[in-house]
């Protein structure tokens, strides 16, 4: 191989180990009956997903009450999806966050459930979970 293949596959390779050394996000997943986190230890740079039961069509919405800023950073809007074998329209789906891990120190992530317009009126659920980053 010459000098000159080796030299530009070089690049290639570094990035392409860079990669694949990049862990996947970590998935937090809440189940029907829990409604809290044990606290979360992220160092910074790292994303993790947050994953919750959600049904739109009945009015509810998992809404941000505490972002956890500055140690987190949302990485997008609120993604909801219906498993595939649900097969149904207005069956449950989950509502799903994207964050990363920004700054040192401890926050508090935590989510209601409500219908939005329903002011005065406590959540049907509640989410919360302390966030530590190093």
């Amino acid at each position: 191989m010459s000098f000159v293949i080796r030299r530009a596959l070089l690049p290639a390779t570094v990035l392409l180990l860079s990669a694949c050394a990049q862990q996947a996000p970590q998935t937090l997943t809440l189940d029907n009956h829990v409604r809290s986190c044990r606290p979360m230890q992220l160092a910074q740079g790292q994303e993790f997903n947050l994953r919750l039961p959600s049904n739109p069509t009945t009015g509810f919405r998992w809404t941000l009450r505490a972002d956890a800023a500055p140690q987190l950073k949302l990485l997008g809007p609120e993604v909801y999806t219906v498993p595939e074998e649900a097969g149904l329209v207005g069956s449950a789906g989950v509502s799903t966050w994207r964050f990363r891990a920004v700054a040192s120190g401890e926050a508090l992530l935590g989510l209601d459930y409500a219908r939005p317009w329903e002011l005065g009126v406590a959540p049907a659920q509640q989410f919360d979970c302390r966030i530590r980053v190093e």
